[in-house]
């Protein structure tokens, strides 16, 4: 099956953090079935660019990618050159994978899919929640919903989510959606590295206080919940907190201040990104993995630390909560301080439980959690999508 992923950015643009190793991964594993996987996307890194090819195939792991250039509007990820790709060779694919919302790339593509009759998919990638929409550039948001994403939306072939969270969150605006399908992202091997070899000299010097150590690892941002953790440090006297993350929105200045007002700036270290063996070696030396979230669509950086035996502490809000509580690889708990800390107390003080949930966090995410069957699963919805678009009801459907 030929396969094209629309995506606005993609590695090695790593400061966007968790959806773009995703996307890569789930590409990478179709390509490893067989599938004939492409991608279209950006050379947009931040405020800068990604040192890569333009215009020309480049192979990542099986997959053919073209890195388009963004002159202007790159906010949007406007590239007038692939517009022109997706119109020259969309008609060469049996189906599309179009990955954000509210975003250039995804309606370009959308439309040359219509245009084209290829069935494609959507997956909003946890960027359809109201309350996110609120918080930022609400009017304009809804605009572009009004007049673009919900007729993207509703004339995709289905809709890809990565768990019941975000399926509840955008079944909420009401669009007459198509099918839904929840295939959740698997989790990514410890890289071959070095490890604690690999750390800062200061987080190295971290973990050798001999006391416990809270993780929170992924891009900084309100929605992490880091305003609703920092407080719970005024009740875990003896606990470390470490930060570990971009900070693209200049948050950290907000968390630092609520530090200082908690009194606890001096347990709380913030440290810049981490990657490859590294990341993994913090997960197996961190006491706990703690996301309190607002909003998640999934979290992969939960799974990557059950996979390293890493007990983890989520709230209902974050999509792998679900996974969390069928595995026993942690705990879900209210985002509310109070409960939150005695969570967390509970957990500190209990090493049989914590050891019993690394355990059982291990077991669960090498027997389910696999890129390989994650992969399977999207390559089946695949197949079923373009079954049924061979009937005349649904090209019908597809075009514009």
């Amino acid at each position: 099956m030929r396969v094209l992923h629309v995506v606005p950015t993609y590695l090695p643009a790593k400061r966007y953090g968790g959806p773009i190793f995703a996307t890569h991964a789930l590409c990478a594993a179709l390509a490893k079935m067989g599938c004939e996987v492409t991608v279209f996307t950006t050379n947009v890194d931040g405020a800068g660019e990604s040192e890569v090819p333009l215009d020309i195939p480049v192979d990542m792991e099986g997959v053919k990618v073209w890195y388009f250039r963004s002159p202007f509007l790159r906010r949007l990820y406007y590239s007038p050159v692939m517009s022109r790709r997706l119109e020259e060779k969309c008609g060469g694919f049996d189906l599309l994978h179009l990955h954000s919302v509210f975003l250039w790339p995804t309606w370009a593509a959308a439309r040359a899919a219509r245009r084209y009759s290829i069935p494609y998919i959507a997956a909003p990638r946890g960027m359809l929640v109201q309350d996110l929409i609120s918080r930022k550039s609400p009017w304009l948001k809804k605009v572009w919903i009004s007049l673009i994403e919900q007729r993207n939306l509703e004339r995709a072939a289905a809709i890809h989510v990565t768990s019941a969270v975000e399926a509840s969150e955008l079944e909420k605006f009401g669009f007459a959606l198509p099918r839904i399908y929840e295939v959740p992202n698997g989790v990514t091997a410890e890289p071959k590295g070095k490890g604690t070899d690999d750390f800062p000299p200061e987080l190295a010097r971290l973990f050798e206080r001999g006391r416990p150590v809270l993780l929170n690892l992924g891009r900084i941002s309100w929605k992490k919940g880091l305003d609703r953790l920092i407080p719970v440090m005024s009740k875990l006297p003896d606990a470390l907190l470490l930060i570990v993350g971009n900070d693209e929105e200049g948050y950290s200045s907000k968390l630092k201040e609520l530090a200082n007002q908690a009194g606890v700036a001096d347990r709380i270290i913030f440290s810049g990104p981490v990657y490859g063996a590294a990341k993994y070696a913090l997960y197996r030396k961190a006491t706990l993995f703690v996301l309190p979230s607002y909003s998640e669509n999934f979290g992969n950086v939960v799974l990557e630390a059950m996979y390293e035996g890493c007990p983890v502490v989520v709230t209902p809000e974050v999509g792998a909560a679900g996974i969390v509580e069928a595995s026993g690889g942690g705990m879900v708990t209210s985002g509310e301080p109070t409960s939150l800390a005695e969570v967390i107390k509970h957990l500190l003080a209990d090493n049989t439980l914590r050891m019993d949930m690394g355990r059982r966090g291990i077991e669960a995410m090498r027997s389910s959690f696999s890129w390989e069957a994650t992969a399977k699963r999207m390559a089946e919805v695949y197949q079923e999508i373009v079954t049924q678009c061979k009937k005349v009801e649904c090209l019908n459907k597809s075009r514009h």
